[in-house]
């Protein structure tokens, strides 16, 4: 690769913006955020993510789906094509930058991009580093992202034109084909789960905040669209990070130094602290509708329903610059149901975390993926099973340890649908969903009286401050409540099903801890 005048490193963001907007790459809002558009492609590409299969870590990786195998002649092949794509670019941006608020278990990144914006998006995902970080950088992890740059499956023995490439063992990702920008991110984010778990080192898919005195912590596990970044923004309480963390005995750290929210619908009655991220100068929104005097639309999604913005953690006025909190008092795992049958709040045992945690059950909301128009029902284990690339009982068991060794409380908060499934019944407002947290976090409900759900096989308190009770028994809301038992079978089975493929791997005490249809 030649390091000649075509290569661009470590701009500022303004800097950045500037040849984001000079490139046409962008447009400029009245408040100054920048809107870019991705094209054909406006969510992940699962399908087109690979692991290089080596001897060195073939029994690691739980290969699958989420974890496809690639030769290692396919990798050359991209990686060479990356190179020269590289080298005959005018301009290629280089960020350098640090992945991990722990300074003991953090990774240098070097980031090469086609695009300025895909800089500043880097600029704002991962943390910066002063001048005197920079000199003499070397990096651990070095990643490539040029949409520009295509595959050929008869040539590369890929799926598509689209590629996600992670040499686990050279420690390079490859990105082509795609100007979604959470693949950055996430490819990533993939990386840190394969190293931290061997460092004894527990990487999460989960949001995570404190008390104002910054002594009690509180995680929020989910996948995309179930409400960790609104959840984890509260005015009440300091934020550490919206989406990637890891847990060692030092405490909580943010792998992240920014936001990457969903902001389709976004109010600013609801979410003023991410409202007012999103439409500060720089902020970089992703697939949003803008009108033709600047006026954003967050109602539209006439582009997608997975509208972005990537923003730095400082952006939010109370953000712990540091991304280091105490170990958590609380875990919340969030689902969002849209068959509108779970209950809106659960206590889970250290047998039903382990469930729901291996479970991980949400509704595949529109758009987060290709090919997904309305919800479905999906269990992607850890809440995050995409990125995660070893095997499930090395995540489980770094779960127990920290459970039992923290005396943590686990719930589970389902912020989908009540009175119906999706279309016919109404979502959880985010106000009685806010309410049932902020009792969970004050211990309100730690020794409340519970009820039984028997087909879910779940403790429901018997009472919620500031909510509206009736929520409480999910069948109460629904207009023909034979139907409602069917349908809360239908996805009892579902839990069932799937809890299957982890039958010898884990006690009986977890797989008899889900639902009982």
């Amino acid at each position: 690769m030649k390091s000649g005048k075509n290569i661009i490193r470590n701009l500022s963001v303004s800097a950045l913006a500037k040849k984001a907007l000079e490139n046409h790459e962008v447009i400029q809002s009245k408040t100054g955020a920048l809107i870019v558009y991705t094209g054909k492609f406006t969510g992940r590409s699962p399908k087109d993510k690979y692991i290089v299969d080596t001897p060195k870590i073939h029994n690691k990786i739980n290969w699958g789906p989420h974890n496809q195998p690639i030769s290692e002649k396919s990798f050359e092949l991209l990686y060479h094509k990356i190179i020269n794509f590289l080298n005959t670019q005018k301009e290629v941006y280089v960020v350098d930058s640090i992945v991990s608020a722990s300074e003991k278990y953090s990774l240098k990144l070097r980031g090469y991009f086609q695009y300025a914006h895909q800089a500043l998006f880097a600029s704002y995902m991962f943390r910066n580093l002063d001048k005197n970080q920079l000199k003499n950088f070397s990096p651990d992890l070095t990643l490539y992202a040029f949409p520009s740059v295509y595959a050929d499956p008869s040539i590369e023995a890929t799926k598509s034109e689209i590629f996600i490439i992670l040499n686990l063992e050279k420690k390079i990702i490859l990105i082509g084909g795609t100007k979604y920008l959470g693949e950055i991110k996430k490819s990533v984010f993939t990386f840190t789960n394969y190293y931290l778990p061997e460092n004894g080192v527990f990487s999460m898919h989960c949001s995570a905040n404190t008390d104002i005195y910054e002594k009690e912590s509180a995680l929020f596990f989910g996948l995309s669209g179930t409400g960790k970044t609104t959840l984890s923004a509260d005015i009440s309480r300091k934020l550490i990070g919206d989406d990637e963390h890891a847990l060692s005995n030092e405490g909580i750290f943010n792998l992240e130094g920014g936001c990457y929210a969903k902001c389709i619908g976004l109010k600013k009655e609801s979410e003023p602290q991410i409202w007012k991220a999103v439409n500060r100068k720089n902020a970089l929104l992703e697939n949003v509708v803008i009108d033709n005097q600047g006026n954003i639309d967050f109602e539209d999604s006439r582009h997608t329903e997975n509208t972005r913005a990537a923003y730095p953690l400082s952006f939010i006025e109370n953000s712990i610059a540091s991304g280091i909190g105490p170990h958590p008092k609380y875990i919340i795992f969030l689902t969002a149901d849209a068959q509108g049958v779970m209950p809106p709040i659960a206590k889970l045992n250290l047998n039903q975390a382990c469930y729901h945690f291996l479970s991980g059950y949400t509704s595949k909301l529109a758009g987060t993926e290709r090919g997904i128009k309305e919800p479905q029902p999906t269990f992607s284990a850890y809440f995050g099973a995409p990125f995660m690339p070893l095997k499930p009982m090395v995540y489980l068991n770094l779960l127990k340890k920290y459970l039992k060794k923290y005396e943590i409380k686990v719930f589970l908060i389902n912020t989908g649908w009540i009175g119906g499934k999706y279309a016919v019944g109404k979502r959880i407002s985010i106000e009685e969903t806010r309410n049932i947290v902020s009792a969970i976090l004050l211990g309100k409900l730690d020794n409340t009286p519970c009820q039984y759900n028997k087909i879910f096989n779940l403790y429901v308190p018997e009472f919620v401050p500031e909510i509206n009770q009736n929520i409480l028994d999910p069948s109460f809301s629904w207009t023909n409540k034979n139907q409602y038992q069917q349908e809360a079978k239908k996805l009892a089975f579902l839990f069932n099903e799937n809890i299957k493929k982890y039958q010898g791997l884990v006690l009986d005490s977890i797989i008899n801890s889900g639902p009982k249809p």
